[in-house]
């Protein structure tokens, strides 16, 4: 998944604003973007709770 340099800004805007990790949610974006041309999307739900389980910390430096 390839995000301008205005989307990584404006989704991290956005995420500090309602209090959402960025992390998460581009892991999240990154995660159906790999399940979308698959055939059979088998499993894209159990990913998609882990991820949201999971402990994903707003501490990189995002580019």
């Amino acid at each position: 998944m390839n995000l301008s340099v205005e989307d990584k800004k404006l989704l991290e805007e956005l995420c500090h604003q309602h209090d959402i990790s960025y992390n998460k949610v581009t892991k999240l974006l990154e995660t159906v973007h790999e399940y979308e041309f698959k055939e059979r999307r088998t499993g894209i739900y159990d990913a998609l709770r882990e991820i949201l389980k999971g402990d994903y910390k707003d501490t990189e430096v995002h580019q």
